[in-house]
């Protein structure tokens, strides 16, 4: 199922920006985006996802700002300021200059004096506040986007009962047609035989038996009654606590294959139409499975 959530938090010395979105797919694939500092927390962070979700294509982006002034070194260039303290003594001694060189004036001097934020070592852990930090957007997020999620869930459970509901009432038609279907090939066959000569028409009971066999073709009890029993065991799993967007999916599979042998064994026009509007009701339903966690 689709959702999006974007959450920000701070406690005065960092701020973690945190933006998930998910998006349909068969199977859980899940995509962190952050920083090097972050990536001892990656795994953590997936493991976070896959406890809460279990299909759908997740897109986890994670920024980190520290808001407090950071460490920083500052260098002196022993060797340049020892070459301009050398150059002072000279123009001194020839009378160019006077007074000696001092820390006021050090700091003047371009290049001498290097104040610069310390660099970031992508291979240090993450600060534990920051840390502590990062999970709880994190799972804040990731409880926006199960609301959203949900919600989403409950429209989609709503059309998917319409079109179970739909799906049974074809069940229905199709198990008449096909009793209708068998008594009126029975009657046919019946009717032709009876209309042969009595020196090829063969041994009544024989006769008979042939037709029994051959009417039998088209029963589709069998499919009937799986496919109800699929139906009975799509409701549970959709009721039941647990993510059943998969099963769901292999339903809808199991329910097409029994479709398809009832449209090869009913009699019948009108049984045909009914297995076409089956099938693409089946489609239908198989397509929206695919959002389904």
């Amino acid at each position: 199922m689709t959702g999006f959530a974007s959450i920000s938090r701070e406690d005065g010395a960092q701020r973690v920006n945190v933006t998930i979105k998910s998006v349909n797919h068969r199977f859980l694939d899940v995509l962190v985006k952050a920083g090097a500092m972050l990536a001892a927390a990656e795994g953590r962070i997936r493991s976070a996802v896959h406890q809460r979700l279990t299909r759908g294509r997740v897109e986890l982006t994670i920024g980190i700002d520290f808001t407090a002034m950071p460490p920083r070194d500052v260098t002196l260039d022993e060797a340049l300021l020892a070459q301009i303290a050398e150059a002072m003594d000279a123009a001194r001694a020839k009378g160019l200059v006077t007074g000696a060189l001092s820390a006021s004036d050090v700091l003047r001097i371009p290049q001498v004096l290097d104040i610069r934020p310390r660099a970031a070592d992508a291979a240090a852990a993450l600060p534990d506040p920051a840390a502590a930090l990062v999970d709880r957007a994190v799972g804040e997020a990731m409880d926006a986007l199960v609301i959203m999620r949900e919600t989403e869930g409950r429209f989609l459970a709503a059309d998917l009962d319409a079109r179970l509901r739909t799906l049974a009432a074809f069940v229905d038609e199709l198990e008449q047609l096909a009793r209708e279907g068998q008594g009126q090939l029975e009657a046919r066959l019946r009717e032709r035989l009876g209309a042969l000569p009595p020196d090829i028409a063969g041994d009544p009971g024989a006769v008979a038996q042939e037709i029994v066999r051959f009417v039998a073709r088209s029963d589709v009890d069998e499919e009937v009654v799986r496919l109800r029993g699929h139906l009975e065991h799509w409701r549970a799993l959709a009721d039941g606590p647990e993510a059943c967007g998969r099963k769901l999916d292999f339903l809808v599979q199991e329910m097409n294959r029994e479709i398809n042998t009832i449209g090869s064994k009913a009699e019948g026009a009108r049984a045909t139409e009914v297995v076409i509007a089956a099938k693409a009701e089946l489609e239908r339903l198989r397509e929206q499975v695919q959002n389904v966690e």
